[in-house]
């Protein structure tokens, strides 16, 4: 018999899942009947990205798992008639996207090419830069994404500090933890990116207090979530020159407001939330694994810990 799956995302996605998810399920050997709608009491998983049509799971008492398409789960793990399993998106070609686009701008910073790009204006100035190994980076956030990033800035020579809420040990990373290590990861940061989940714990974690303990003249990667960032005070380590550069690719409001300082500030560089997207191709194979382990009675690959809110 076949498995009830529900497609339940926003319509600009289907196009794309509706031929990847297919090709992911006959490659693991599953049977399923892949619906964008059925009724709730007959369906077995749910393939799901926040969208108005589903917001009350409670009617689905048969389903087994729901399985996120997003990395993100901040808007969906506080729902609380959603009862069922919730597995986050952990997606090579995703992990893949943010690694190039964390290296790509450290590599920029690190190399001052925005000084070439913009001109000199004639000036001839060979000023030099350190070694990969003289520059300090530090990513805030060793989850999946966190430690793919840092894994390839430390295989390019960085010095680099890892930090995350609960102690993780990171081969070649120097790993930090809890409140007194974020201080100190924070104190080394000559390049930081942030790469931390939207919790109640992370938002504004990089504020006035914060800013204050970064380097004189560092540069910030923003490619995590908007929220981490007090915009206020990070306008005003801009603006004092306590803060060299930040490159943003996630905001508070999305698109980021015409009139809002970032898109006119010199030292500021925005980019639309492009730095990584999940790739129907590699995340429909993660979705047909869990379904296996599902019916298999394994453990699911990546479950949300809700109480953490990630």
């Amino acid at each position: 018999m076949s498995l009830m799956i529900l497609f339940s995302a926003p319509d600009r996605l289907w196009p794309a899942y509706s031929e990847a998810l297919p090709k992911a399920f006959d490659a693991a050997g599953i049977d399923v009947h892949l619906t964008r709608e059925t009724d709730p009491e007959t369906v077995d998983y749910i393939v799901y990205a926040p969208n108005d049509a589903l917001r009350d799971f409670t009617p689905f008492i048969r389903t087994k798992a729901v399985l996120s398409l997003w990395a993100g789960v901040e808007k969906i793990a506080p729902n609380t008639t959603l009862t069922q399993p919730l597995c986050r998106m952990v997606d090579t070609g995703l992990a893949l996207g943010m690694r190039d686009y964390v290296v790509g701008h450290v590599m920029r910073h690190h190399l001052g090419m925005d000084r070439h790009i913009h001109g000199l204006n004639g000036v001839w100035d060979q000023t030099t830069p350190p070694l990969a190994r003289d520059r300090k980076v530090t990513v805030l956030g060793m989850g999946e994404l966190g430690r793919t990033c840092a894994d390839a800035l430390s295989g390019l020579g960085f010095d680099v500090t890892g930090w995350s809420r609960r102690p993780k040990d990171v081969p070649g990373i120097t790993s930090l933890s809890g409140p007194d290590g974020l201080q100190k990861a924070l104190s080394t940061a000559e390049i930081l990116v942030l790469l931390l989940p939207d919790t109640s714990q992370t938002q504004s974690i990089l504020n006035a207090v914060t800013l204050n303990r970064l380097p004189k003249g560092a540069m910030i990667v923003n490619p995590g979530r908007g929220t981490l960032i007090d915009d206020t005070a990070l306008l005003a380590a801009l603006d004092s020159g306590r803060i060299a550069h930040a490159t943003l690719d996630v905001f508070r409001t999305e698109p980021l407001p015409e009139d809002h300082p970032y898109w006119s500030h010199p030292m500021v560089t925005v980019t639309p939330h492009i730095a990584a997207e999940t790739r129907p191709a590699t995340a429909s194979e993660v979705i047909a694994e869990n379904i296996r382990r599902g019916e298999a009675g394994e453990p699911f690959l990546h479950l949300v810990d809700r109480s953490a809110g990630y």
